[in-house]
């Protein structure tokens, strides 16, 4: 049974283990003051060209999402998100467990656009109701569509002209910035939004996100938020030597690179087979619609999520492909997919 249902099914890259094996048994200051995370931090804003963004290291997504957006927030502002995102649907209400509120708008791609935030902008108008502080966004969506420049600078501009800050979940941003429909740097995102993170966990790291702030008024006491949430690890290295070793060469870029080839391997087949697809998705998500039949007859060897029920005879599924997918899994899947036609 090989699984497509995510990207961190495998553990890390050889070389991540292999550099966390070698300094072991270092003693190191706690509390992401080591060495090793001063090292990846300076390492990283040479990587965005920007010394003045601070940067701090978290476990996981969920984590980096309720600490940030809550410290970023008075407790009467709310975020907006669109309706697939990820703290809408898959983080178990943890945003709102802080008491903000999530104003959720319905999008047919994955993506905000100006239009949507404008439209919940007009319909908050006074002190009767939560005031829209927050723009919430993931590059790759949850649908795995990807932001092209015009379109974040569109959502920047929005966002600047109305008082609001732009935040950008990039758990899977590996996969965005390594798409061949991508246009975007490191360096654009970091003069466009407010705040964003660079996933690790699905991107080839045993653990571990890096959360850039870029807006010079987001930045004060972020530590004792930090604290607070749970999130100030002791062992801080560990976040640090992984971070130094994704991105001290075009590591991280080639694990993300590799991911999306595999997915396109899926792509390719499955269109040349005859079928569609839910969504248009250059990243290393997929989701192919299917006759049931079909997806019954692949759960025999495969494992994957039954993403939408299309109509009663077919669903679509998601297919995810992660820095570790071998192009023998992947070969092996399209020859019992045109199998079984």
């Amino acid at each position: 049974m090989y699984s497509f249902k995510n990207d961190y099914s495998e553990g890390a890259h050889p070389r991540i283990l292999q550099a966390l094996i070698e300094t072991n048994l270092e003693q190191v200051e706690g509390y992401g003051t080591d060495s090793y995370t001063l090292k990846a931090i300076e390492l990283l804003k040479q990587k965005i060209g920007r010394k003045d963004v601070d940067i701090h290291f978290f476990s996981g997504g969920t984590q980096t999402n309720l600490t940030a957006l809550s410290a970023f927030l008075r407790p009467h502002e709310a975020i907006i998100a669109p309706s697939t995102g990820h703290i809408l649907v898959h983080e178990t209400g943890a945003i709102e467990a802080t008491g903000h509120k999530i104003i959720s708008v319905e999008v047919t791609d994955g993506k905000l656009t100006p239009d949507h935030i404008k439209t919940v902008i007009d319909g908050h108008t006074d002190e009767h109701m939560v005031k829209p502080k927050l723009i919430y966004i993931s590059n790759p969506s949850e649908i795995g569509s990807i932001y092209k420049k015009a379109e974040l600078e569109q959502l920047s501009q929005c966002c600047r002209e109305n008082h609001l800050f732009l935040f950008v979940d990039g758990a899977r941003l590996g996969s965005a910035l390594s798409s061949k429909e991508n246009d975007i740097t490191l360096t654009d995102l970091a003069a466009l939004v407010d705040s964003f993170y660079i996933g690790g966990t699905k991107n080839g790291a045993l653990i571990g996100e890096a959360l850039v702030i870029c807006n010079e008024i987001l930045k004060d006491d972020f530590r004792f938020h930090m604290k607070q949430k749970g999130a100030l690890l002791a062992k801080g290295k560990v976040l640090g030597i992984q971070f130094l070793e994704l991105f001290k060469d075009d590591l991280y870029f080639d694990l993300a690179a590799h991911a999306n080839e595999m997915a396109n391997l899926l792509r390719n087949a499955i269109t040349t087979a005859g079928y569609q697809f839910l969504t248009d998705s250059p990243s290393n998500q997929i989701f192919p619609i299917l006759p049931n039949s079909l997806i019954t007859k692949l759960e025999k060897n495969y494992s994957f999520y039954i993403w939408s029920k299309i109509d009663h005879n077919h669903s679509s599924i998601r297919l995810v492909t992660s820095w570790a997918t071998t192009e023998d899994a992947v070969m092996a899947f399209i020859k019992d997919l045109n199998s079984a036609l």
